[in-house]
């Protein structure tokens, strides 16, 4: 296989005027922040543009986007943005980059534009919208452009088939072959197969589920088993999903019509989506069971569902925030939630912690673990061998996965006989070219995480998000003191106060002369600099505080010299 894990990666040569170069920003190593940057005769074409959710290593941190930077200086030579879906690690960066030249053309089909302007409207952005359909072609700059359906977890998903004079690109997006769909809309294999006809160079597949053998359950099967759930419960029903999982939230208002239930939807983006949805003709809503959150409390427990967001755990999400009490449905004793969604890499804890929390107000949580409430939106090891033999490419590189997903994917292509010579395993900010049907790596650039932190885009470094870590979990202490550079004496303090380390400042009473003492000898050698004088206070306090108290807390000294 192609993978340039062993060797150290330059930055890439001066592209080949005949060469496709194609450069991941993000989704390669792992799930979410996914975007691809396509190059040709001078002109770039993206292909989504999305985020990633942020784990426990990183606090504060609200979104992780694409590194950017790479196109900052080629902004004018953007042709266009091809969305392949609406969900957020696919659409969720577009108004960073729309912040940076509004004016990209963005192509997608008729729910992912709706959903994608319905969020860039909330950032006050008036993008260039195009609705493109299965079938359709396009041309963009030197890329010319065919969309084909997929099926995935949201309706109106497609992959797009990108022909240039160096090869034709076939890339996947998000998809699966469920082959009896709630909304009938299949994977087009007869297209697939169509483009393998006319040859595919490199297939960018979704890798997500490529360890996972066999095929994908049908989303047809979830239905009767959240009825038979609705029939058996007794109280409340909270469901919680994806806010754009519209197939699951169409099952859920089914089963809550046939036993006499009112649904009401919570959290802001499931309104949202859902009313999107609905005005476009994707959800069906059975006459009078949708309700405004406002009236579930003038109805028996036994007459509600609640369909919520945080089935990840996410701290500001419905769910979580009813887990923690901090919300205004409180769940008891008797309540069923039902977690319609799979664990995503990385949030197990997160998914854990909320289960916990629900599990001791009383409720009983059901998972995917417990009962078939839940069917992925992405193709398994099965389903993967069947597209590389239908459309047989002449080289593979796969997508949307952390590592050890890539990898299985690419023994799948191997296995279905593509030359390993032709599978490219790359990872963020790795530089891969295609020339005459042939994709190598050849070269990387720096793309790192960009967090968004408030109102702040960039500007949180790793650095911070070290310090945060050490505060969180070591705590810190702080020493002033006051010295005369004239007479070389410490003239006030040192004070110390501490947070989070010991149970009260007097422990570091017996440090107090050691640290005089420290900076008088400094200043006796003729140290006056106040960081340097600083640091003394520092490596003095650091040593006394890992020795005796075992602990490495962020020491903050200030030092006033007069």
């Amino acid at each position: 296989m192609n993978n340039a894990l062993t060797q150290e990666l330059s930055l890439p040569p001066k592209m080949d005027p005949e060469a496709v170069r194609i450069v991941a920003l993000g989704g390669l190593g792992e799930v979410g922040r996914n975007m691809t940057v396509f190059e040709y005769h001078g002109k770039i074409l993206i292909v989504d543009a999305g985020v990633l959710f942020p784990e426990e290593e990183q606090p504060g941190v609200d979104l992780i986007l694409p590194d950017f930077s790479y196109l900052d200086d080629r902004l004018d030579d953007i042709v266009g943005l091809v969305l392949t879906h609406g969900h957020e690690d696919h659409i969720g960066a577009v108004p960073y980059l729309l912040k940076r030249k509004p004016d990209i053309p963005i192509l997608g089909s008729k729910l992912t534009i709706a959903l994608i302007e319905a969020k860039l409207k909330e950032h006050r952005i008036k993008a260039v919208t195009r609705v493109v359909k299965a079938g359709d072609t396009d041309q963009l700059g030197p890329f010319d452009l065919e969309f084909v359906a997929v099926n995935h977890s949201i309706p109106d998903a497609l992959a797009v088939f990108i022909r240039t004079g160096a090869g034709n690109i076939l890339h996947t997006g998000d998809f699966k072959m469920d082959q009896l769909p709630l909304d009938g809309r299949i994977t087009d294999l007869r297209a697939f197969a169509r483009l393998g006809e006319e040859g595919v160079d490199l297939f960018m597949t979704d890798s997500t589920n490529a360890e996972v053998p066999g095929f994908t359950a049908l989303e047809k099967d979830i239905g009767p088993v959240l009825e038979n759930l609705f029939g058996h419960a007794e109280r409340r029903i909270i469901v919680a999903s994806f806010s754009s999982h519209v197939h699951r939230v169409q099952q859920v208002l089914d089963a809550a019509s046939a036993h006499g239930r009112k649904v009401a939807l919570v959290g802001r983006s499931m309104v949202r989506n859902m009313k999107i949805a609905a005005d476009l003709g994707y959800l069906h809503v059975p006459q009078g069971v949708l309700i405004d959150i406002k009236d579930v409390d003038d109805l028996p427990d036994d007459q509600v569902v609640l369909m919520c967001t945080g089935s990840q755990g996410e701290p500001m999400a419905a769910l979580s925030r009813m887990a923690n009490r901090n919300h205004r449905i409180e769940v008891g004793d008797g309540d069923t939630v039902i977690l319609a969604s799979s664990l995503i890499p990385g949030n197990e804890n997160s998914v854990f912690k909320v289960i916990n929390g629900l599990m001791k107000l009383g409720a009983k949580v059901i998972s995917k673990a417990d009962a078939k409430v839940h069917v992925s939106g992405h193709a398994s090891g099965g389903e993967l061998l069947y597209c590389y033999n239908i459309v047989q490419p002449r080289g593979v590189m796969p997508v949307h996965g952390e590592w050890r997903h890539l990898l299985a994917n690419a023994r799948h292509a191997e296995a279905t006989g593509v030359d390993p010579d032709n599978i490219v395993l790359a990872d963020d900010g790795w530089v891969v070219d295609l020339k005459d049907g042939h994709a190598e790596v050849v070269g990387a650039v720096d793309c790192n995480y960009v967090f968004v932190d408030g109102s702040s885009v960039g500007e949180i470094t790793e650095a911070d998000l070290k310090d945060r870590l050490v505060l969180a979990g070591e705590g810190f202490v702080t020493i002033f003191l006051a010295v005369d550079s004239q007479t070389k004496t410490v003239i006030a303090g040192p004070e110390i106060h501490a947070r989070g380390v010991a149970e009260s400042d007097d422990v570091f009473d017996s440090i107090i002369p050691k640290v005089t003492k420290a900076i008088e000898e400094a200043l006796e050698s003729g140290t006056t600099d106040q960081y340097q004088l600083q640091q003394v206070v520092r490596r003095t306090v650091g040593r006394w505080v890992s020795s005796k108290l075992r602990r490495k807390p962020m020491i903050v000294p200030m030092v006033v010299i007069v």
